[in-house]
């Protein structure tokens, strides 16, 4: 019973946006009104911000493109510049040809929410979406039915399958044996490569704040101690540089995932 309050609490915690003062905002709940059993949490109301984030961005961003005038100043460019590294350096390697062309919006759709949810962390009071494995896990199943999906477009659905197996002259005896095991391990091998992504961005977003929130917990634990004059400075530096690394690694987690992402797209549409 004590676990099920804990979990409860928990759950409930997650309706509400911790402000200063002990201030709390509430999430409105539109499905409850009309009895529907769906919650929605705080992460799921700042993904809809992210998104809105990125409408607010890329479609006077595309507007400018599309009238054919160059992006002007800083702001624009530096967006530019990144949708034209993840074009040259990332999908067309990866996918390459003139299949690479078309998942572009996909690919650069997935690096930017990735990115928005990770920098989301290193703003007060609203947390890291990309640390909870529930977010890591939906970003990691559409990737896979995005790779299954092209596999099956450029293959068809049989074509797909059979794309798992490497070609080999075997006998037709072992053939029958080796063949239909090489096609569940390799399928298997797939979900295991989406359940990583997963993990791996999880992990990686969640331990950087664990990290941050220990340095910073020490000035707490020295309040009263003759040492705080000392701790309370190198901790406050030490949040600094860990949260300037925190930006560089919201960044490379973005280009991590996205790569891999194309890159299996690459490896399912092209004969192995």
């Amino acid at each position: 019973m004590a676990e099920t309050s804990h979990f409860m609490e928990h759950v409930k915690d997650a309706h509400f946006f911790e402000l200063p003062l002990g201030l709390e905002l509430s999430v409105p709940q539109p499905f409850e009104a009309v009895g529907i059993p769906f919650h929605v949490t705080k992460f799921m109301a700042l993904e809809i911000v992210v998104g809105l984030l990125m409408l607010a961005i890329f479609i006077p961003l595309a507007r400018r493109i599309a009238r054919g005038g160059p992006p002007k100043g800083l702001f624009w460019n530096f967006f530019e510049a990144i949708l034209l590294f993840l074009r040259d350096e990332v999908t067309r390697p990866a996918i390459g040809g003139r299949d690479a062309d078309r998942f572009l919006p996909f690919i650069w759709t997935l690096f930017f929410f990735i990115l928005f949810c990770n920098l989301m962390g290193l703003v007060p009071w609203a947390g890291s979406l990309t640390g909870a494995i529930s977010t890591t896990a939906a970003l990691a199943a559409i990737s896979f039915c995005a790779v299954v999906s092209a596999g099956m477009w450029k293959m068809g659905v049989w074509g797909f399958f059979l794309n798992q197996i490497p070609t080999m002259d075997l006998p037709l005896v072992m053939a029958i044996f080796l063949k239909p095991m090489i096609l569940g391990i390799e399928l298997l091998g797939l979900g295991i490569k989406h359940f990583v992504l997963a993990v791996r961005l999880m992990a990686n977003i969640f331990a950087g704040h664990l990290v941050l929130a220990v340095i910073m917990g020490f000035i707490a634990e020295t309040a009263d101690r003759k040492i705080w004059y000392i701790v309370m400075p190198a901790s406050i530096l030490g949040t600094v540089a860990l949260s300037l690394l925190e930006l560089f690694v919201a960044f490379l987690q973005a280009y991590i995932f996205t790569f891999l992402s194309a890159l299996f797209i690459g490896m399912a549409i092209h004969k192995h």
